[in-house]
């Protein structure tokens, strides 16, 4: 059988990786969430004592300019990563596939979005399951936040307003993968919870494609 020795070590690595502590904290939404140093830590203990190597060699696949809801200018990033891992002992190798996207109004986009690609194609392959939201910092959570859900709170002596209807552009999202705008919110919900990231349909089938 083909890659039989190292099919062996990257199923003890997937064994003891099972698990992963959630030491992140979303501060904006109030959530622990397993951050890329705890995938990362754990992998790379397992893979060094399996005596497997990994080269990561990342592409940028895309950067685009979007306006948040706040109306301010944020760098979006797209990188896929290709990981070789190779068996020091037989010289056997695999390659693990992963896509990740970032935003910042800095010039952290692409390193946000590699160290996700990273993660992901390390969860993924590995079937590392933690349950949890992509690790979206709170400022860009906070970022993303409209400046009506602040004014809307009632002040002492004022009355309570009723939630404004949510228009057609406020339910738009934006792809993480390509740019392109997501006008289905039921896309956006299954993204989100099957890769951690608003994806088209057809960022998906990319993704699914890679994993």
């Amino acid at each position: 059988m083909e890659n039989a020795k190292i099919a062996k070590k990257l199923v003890a690595v997937m064994n003891e990786c099972s698990h992963v502590a959630k030491n992140g904290i979303n501060s904006f939404h109030n959530y622990k969430y397993a951050t890329a140093e705890d995938v990362l830590q754990k992998v790379n203990e397992s893979l060094t004592k399996n005596k497997l190597a990994s080269i990561v060699c990342p592409t940028l696949e895309s950067m685009v300019d979007v306006t948040n809801l706040k109306g301010n200018t944020e760098h979006l990033a797209t990188v896929t990563v290709q990981i070789h891992l190779i068996d020091s002992d037989s010289g056997e190798s695999v390659d693990l596939f992963g896509i990740g996207s970032g935003q910042d109004a800095g010039d952290k986009a692409v390193m946000k979005a590699q160290t996700a690609a990273i993660k992901y194609a390390f969860m993924l392959s590995l079937c590392i399951a933690t349950g949890d939201d992509p690790e979206a910092d709170g400022k860009t959570d906070e970022a993303n936040c409209t400046d009506s859900q602040n004014s809307s709170k009632p002040t002492a002596g004022s009355k309570p307003k009723s939630a404004p209807k949510k228009t057609a552009s406020e339910s738009i999202a934006i792809c993480a993968g390509c740019g392109e705008e997501i006008t289905s919110e039921k896309v956006v919900q299954f993204s989100v919870s099957r890769f951690g990231q608003p994806l088209c349909m057809d960022c998906q089938k990319k993704a699914n494609r890679a994993a």
